[in-house]
This record gives C-alpha cells, sequence and structure tokens, in this order.
C-alpha cells in the first residue's frame, strides 16, 4: 500500500459512478412526482420510482466499495 498523502481515496471511475448513481437517484424522485394519482398511489409513485430510487443507491454503493484502479 502506498503511504502517498496526495493519492486520492477513489479513482476517476468511481468518481464517475457516483456521479452516476445520483443522477439515478434524483429521476427516481422525479419519477414519482409524475404520478398523477391522488397521494402517489398510482404505478409511478409505488412502483416504478421507488425501483429506479433503489438501481441508483445500489450503484452508489458499488462505486463506493469498488477498488480504486490507480495508474
Amino acid at each position: 500500500m502506498n503511504n502517498n498523502k496526495n493519492e486520492l481515496p477513489f479513482s476517476s471511475s468511481n468518481y464517475t459512478m457516483m456521479l452516476i448513481g445520483i443522477a439515478v437517484i434524483l429521476s427516481g424522485f422525479l419519477i414519482m412526482t409524475f404520478d398523477g394519482e391522488e397521494f402517489g398511489f398510482g404505478f409511478l409513485g409505488l412502483t416504478l420510482g421507488p425501483l429506479i430510487t433503489v438501481v441508483g443507491f445500489v450503484i452508489e454503493f458499488w462505486a463506493i466499495l469498488r477498488k480504486p484502479t490507480h495508474s
């Protein structure tokens, strides 16, 4: 393990995946707001939006736990 203090904890691919995960999470919340049913009880508010949000969190966890590839 390198003890270089100038080295970032993640590589650029990790940060890119984190940004993609944040975008997917935000799109899931946005999809939930498009539900036209009362109190959000339609397909978009109960199924599709939360599913996309969970996928975004999985992408975030994978980006954080992934071993950085420093070149």
